[in-house]
């Protein structure tokens, strides 16, 4: 069942990804060659005791750390590790916390130094694929307009979207109804009207879409090993149209 929330619940929602997009774009800054993953871990951690919040993945389905990065081939689920970033890595790091009894979640994918070109392609198709599925977020649209949006954004750049993965609805509870899958035909699935919150999260790879689970049983790597990307916003639908929730200010 979808949720609709109240503008007071969404004021909530806000406030609670606004520290999302803090802590992300504080652990983007510490990304360089060297470092540990298992820093930006503890860095996420340290910062979600500052705001007073809970990290919203540690322990959910007994995942063991705050903060998940994911590195090249790795899509999404990676665990932090004493693993070191090399120059030229693709990390992507996906982060959400519980505040007030609401959730906030987001993804951004970085560059580790200097990278290829192919590689800031992928990041350039991942991001603008995340916006066009945004711009969909409006009522009266269908939930496969935002997947519609996504896809064929990717596919504009030659790359593929991945299908085991999909965004979802949000709010007192991490996932909630609709799934968002990042692919399909336009004007399907449920109508879209204002309350529904939504993390859209579209899961690109350079190479094919299939993928496999590592023996951690949660790091998700593209089955041809191609590098992959991860962008994520939490969105409200709102009567003047998608309001980005898990963004900084200005």
């Amino acid at each position: 069942m979808i949720k609709i929330k109240s503008p007071l619940e969404i004021s909530k929602m806000k406030t609670a990804n606004a520290i999302v997009a803090e802590i992300l774009a504080d652990i983007a800054g510490q990304v360089q060659p060297g470092i540990q993953t298992l820093d930006l871990d503890a860095r996420a951690e340290e910062l979600s005791r500052q705001h007073r919040v809970k990290p919203a993945f540690k322990g959910y389905r007994g995942y063991p750390k705050s903060l998940c990065v994911s590195i090249n081939e790795e899509i999404v689920h990676g665990i932090p590790s004493t693993r070191r970033l090399k120059e030229g890595d693709l990390l992507s790091m996906d982060f959400g916390v519980r505040y007030d009894g609401y959730y906030g979640d987001a993804a951004i994918t970085v560059a580790v130094g200097q990278v290829s070109d192919a590689a800031r392609r992928l990041m350039e198709a991942t991001g603008k694929a995340l916006y066009a599925g945004i711009a969909q977020a409006v009522p009266g649209n269908h939930v496969s307009d935002v997947s519609h949006a996504v896809q064929t954004t990717v596919e504009s750049y030659g790359f593929s979207v991945i299908r085991d993965f999909v965004g979802h609805g949000i709010g007192r509870n991490l996932h909630e109804d609709p799934q968002i899958p990042n692919y399909g035909p336009p004007g399907q699935g449920p109508t879209l009207v204002p309350g529904m919150t939504l993390a859209i999260e579209p899961m690109v790879s350079a190479g094919r879409w299939e993928v496999r689970v590592l023996a951690d049983g949660w790091t998700a790597v593209t089955q041809d090993g191609s590098l992959a990307a991860h962008f994520e916003h939490t969105v409200a639908v709102t009567e003047n149209g998608p309001l980005i929730l898990s963004q900084i200010s200005g």
